[in-house]
């Protein structure tokens, strides 16, 4: 419920508030509704199984997880690189930023973040399940995620495990590189800025965007890049809880309290909000 409240409330302020129509809060809209479909995917069926004694999911749903994790993991991988970039441009070509990140190469960015997944979830998903499974269906985790599932097969994997190395190195290792190369171009261009305002400004709108890109990578690359490893069935729902609900869950509160561009759209939003509420308080009556 608070990723849900936090996320939906990033989408709000920044769509409601003029002064954050930008690159930088078009993209973070676009973060905030993917962990809320990230979270709605997973949450609700973890919370019914917690509450119930028999813990099942059907075929097709498990199908489903499947693919929406692998989903919400490729396309947040290349909306990091997106908004790096953009923080890129802002710091580093600050004069040329409003030509290069104009609306249409926005949208065009979007797009093609919001479908980089859809490949890769429906060969991730079709390969796996066309293995023949072993008799015991119990999954030793608290949703249909890929390598718990892994462990089910009978069948010889080592060509669909090379398949999710090979996965990872493009989709999560390379981007991340491609992230740390963009960060130490940023941080030499803010070491470099003459006033210690701007270097401090600086700072501020990216460190957001650098807490919750550890906090993402750290946990999808221990999960994911060897999926027959041998961690134990708790240390992998810990990992995966981090990325699927721990990190959705602080990705409004890191971009909110860190920056001070939200927290200022956040007051004019409940300054708003307190004056209509004494606005409809207020009532006239008529004689009789």
């Amino acid at each position: 419920m608070a990723t849900l409240m936090g996320n939906t409330l990033i989408i709000l302020i920044a769509r409601t508030d003029t002064a954050l129509h930008n690159p930088m809060y078009f993209f973070l809209q676009n973060l905030a509704v993917a962990e809320v479909g990230f979270t709605t995917l997973i949450v609700p069926k973890m919370l019914v199984n917690l509450l119930v004694e028999k813990k099942t999911i059907s075929w097709s749903g498990c199908r489903s997880q499947i693919f929406g994790v692998v989903y919400f993991v490729t396309m947040e991988c290349f909306l990091f690189i997106v908004m790096a970039y953009d923080r890129f441009v802002a710091i580093c070509h600050p004069l040329r930023y409003t030509v290069i990140m104009n609306k249409k190469l926005c949208m065009l960015l979007a797009t093609a973040v919001w479908t980089s997944g859809f490949p890769v979830g429906t060969l991730h998903v079709t390969w796996l399940f066309s293995f023949p499974f072993c008799r015991s269906l119990t999954v030793p985790h608290f949703f249909c995620d890929g390598p718990p599932i892994l462990h089910l097969v009978c069948g010889d994997t080592s060509n669909f495990e090379l398949y999710s190395l090979i996965g990872t190195l493009l989709i999560i290792l390379c981007p991340f590189l491609l992230l740390l190369v963009s960060y130490t171009h940023i941080i030499n261009t803010i070491f470099r800025m003459p006033s210690a305002g701007g270097r401090r400004k600086a700072f501020s709108t990216c460190s957001s965007h650098i807490i919750v890109v550890t906090l993402f990578y750290g946990s999808t690359s221990l999960t994911h890049f060897r999926p027959k490893s041998s961690y134990s069935p708790g240390t992998r729902q810990l990992l995966s809880l981090s990325y699927t609900v721990f990190t959705p869950m602080l990705n409004p509160l890191i971009y909110s309290l860190r920056n001070k561009e939200m927290r200022a759209a956040l007051n004019r939003l409940l300054s708003r909000k307190r004056k209509c509420i004494g606005v409809s308080k207020s009532f006239q009556i008529s004689k009789p």
